[in-house]
């Protein structure tokens, strides 16, 4: 999609450049917003996106939203990753509304989808302390209360942005079937029974352990249907690879061009050390694994808007295996490239490994992403 951006979505990634640059486009500008790049999101920031009418990017106009698809959620993606934004919270929050969107309920849509457009972030609680990359194995359990509603009792870990959520879209089990025993329910913020504790990780504070004791939900908790989570969940695989992998698309674009930046002013034996052919190649190796993984990216978003009723498991991992793999090996190398600077917090080289890093863990590790594909062939 690369030459075939619209003129539309040409004037928007450019649009959102600008942004990116008048706002955060120094390390002072950033530090204030992250407390020194300990937080992801800055809720003010993140205030200003809303005003700006860009966090409804890929939702209906019926809430508020642009109608537009995933191809232009991913530019935005890969935009506010690229111009280094911290709006963390974008990533989690989208992927949850369109859960709510496919699978809510009318008062269920109409209680969060406007609220998202207009800047509330959203998390969704799957993993556990015994069930990461084997959701099914969750034993978070919602019972049925005499009052027809729902009793839930359980952990989460690993819950990004829960912190910051006004409603979690909770993943709980509620029959014996390892996947067709899963519901999701609706938990607004601030429900009794629900304790919050952040975990400190090496890009700051993202990800959260969520309890639950006792957490009373009416018996219109339910999003989608009961026992129907792994379905839904399946269903929405298109959209949470493709989310991620844009948005360390954009990384990986920002962690090279500060590479390429640096080793054609950094002057060793009386030249600059880009010149040596060791880094030529290796910028040129980076520079063509990123432009294949920036015509992945797009080429899958553009099917899924063509065919959005239907999956796409083997290029949706692809996408994401492809740009989280390049994305840390472009942070890696670049730090490679700029020696003692990259590793000093004076250059954001090392911010860009600590995201990077994780990225070939969460939302299906990489060994998982090559497991769904070899399956897609029979294997």
């Amino acid at each position: 999609m690369g030459s075939r951006l619209t003129e539309e979505q040409a004037d928007f990634v450019a649009t959102v450049r600008d942004f990116a640059k008048r706002e955060c486009g120094t390390r002072e500008q950033r530090d204030a917003l992250t407390a020194g790049g300990r937080e992801a999101h800055s809720p003010t920031l993140y205030g200003r996106l809303a005003d700006l009418g860009w966090l409804g990017v890929c939702l209906s106009e019926e809430y508020g939203g642009s109608d537009g698809g995933l191809a232009d959620a991913c530019l935005f993606l890969e935009e506010t990753s690229y111009g280094m934004v911290p709006c963390g919270g974008f990533v989690t929050t989208v992927i949850t509304a369109k859960a709510y969107e496919r699978f809510g309920t009318d008062r269920q849509r109409r209680e969060v989808l406007p609220g998202v457009v207009g800047g509330d972030v959203l998390a969704i609680a799957m993993s556990e302390p015994g069930a990461g990359s084997d959701v099914g194995a969750l034993r978070c359990r919602a019972r049925r209360a005499p009052d027809g509603g729902w009793l839930v009792d359980g952990q989460k870990t690993w819950i990004s942005n829960a912190h910051h959520a006004k409603s979690i879209l909770l993943v709980a089990r509620t029959g014996e079937d390892k996947h067709g025993g899963l519901t999701m329910f609706h938990l607004p913020a601030g429900t009794p029974g629900v304790e919050i504790r952040g975990i400190e990780t090496m890009g700051g504070r993202e990800v959260n352990d969520v309890f639950l004791t006792g957490v009373r939900l009416p018996a219109d908790a339910v999003v989608g249907e009961v026992d129907g989570g792994w379905r839904q969940l399946m269903a929405g695989l298109n959209y949470e690879r493709l989310f991620l992998a844009a948005n360390m698309l954009g990384l990986a674009r920002r962690a090279f061009d500060d590479a390429v930046a640096y080793v054609r002013e950094r002057e060793q034996f009386g030249r600059p050390v880009g010149s040596f052919q060791a880094l030529r190649h290796r910028i040129a190796d980076l520079a063509t694994e990123i432009e294949c993984t920036r015509l992945l990216v797009r080429e899958v978003a553009l099917d899924c808007d063509a065919q959005p009723d239907r999956l796409f498991p083997r290029e949706a991992s692809m996408a994401k295996l492809k740009a989280t793999e390049i994305a840390k090996r472009a942070a890696l190398e670049g730090m490679q490239m700029m020696g003692g600077y990259g590793y000093t917090t004076e250059f954001d080289m090392e911010r860009h490994l600590r995201a990077a890093v994780v990225s070939t863990v969460y939302g299906g590790t990489s060994e998982i992403q090559r497991d769904v594909i070899g399956k897609t062939y029979g294997l």
